[in-house]
């Protein structure tokens, strides 16, 4: 379903190119919002460049960053100061975990490399009792709702790009140099995985091509 004529959509990309911003970070705050003011360890999977390790580390005693990624892990350990209780560490979000539990786990822009189901047993395995999880995902859009939430997104992407950039054009930031890839499932899927996986889990979706799956554990 294509709700945009192709030469706008080409327009619109360029546009994006000239005026980056990480989609992902925007929903950092978000994220916080969704967790205690204070909490002893967090976990952050698919940890990046390290920018929302470093936000979770001004509430949690300390952190672990994972990233499947050598190259990623060393610049968000060259980005963070030796005074922030961050460590970031090489690892597989399937086998690699360092040992927990822990309060809270964050996962943004990471689920969709990985088998759904399985990696949510694994996050939940590591949560702690009373911890929260907080995933941040890419979804396949197949509705026509969720086809005009996305043409809706793509003048507003490129809006926010501009005011993020104060009008100016920008090279790409640090934290969006790693590649992704499409998603595969749809909304519908994920909301039925997940409830039988995270049972209460709250699932919702967002601009920007984003959905939300918070769930706390009893």
């Amino acid at each position: 379903m294509t709700v945009l004529p192709n030469r706008v959509l080409r327009a619109l990309e360029r546009f994006n190119a000239a005026y980056p911003w990480d989609h992902n970070a925007h929903y950092h705050q978000w994220i916080l919002r969704q967790l205690p003011p204070r909490f002893g360890s967090a976990l952050d999977i698919g940890s990046g460049s390290g920018d929302l390790a470093r936000l979770l580390a001004a509430r949690a005693h300390e952190v672990q960053g994972i990233d499947s990624d050598p190259a990623i892990i060393s610049r968000a350990q060259r980005l963070t100061s030796p005074a922030t209780p961050v460590t970031f560490t090489v690892a597989d979000a399937l086998t690699g975990i360092p040992a927990g539990p822990y309060d809270v786990i964050t996962c943004v822009a990471t689920l969709h490399h990985l088998p759904f189901t399985k990696a949510l047993s694994i996050f939940r395995r590591h949560l702690a009792p009373g911890g929260t999880l907080v995933i941040v995902g890419l979804f396949r859009a197949q509705t026509a709702g969720d086809h005009v939430l996305g043409a809706l997104a793509i003048p507003l992407n490129a809006a926010t790009g501009w005011l993020k950039n104060k009008g100016r054009r920008a090279p790409r930031p640090v934290s969006m140099t790693a590649l992704t890839r499409p998603a595969e499932m749809s909304f519908s899927d994920l909301v039925r995985e997940a409830h039988d996986a995270l049972p209460g889990a709250r699932l919702r979706r967002r601009l920007f091509w984003r959905y939300t799956l918070v769930w706390h554990r009893r």
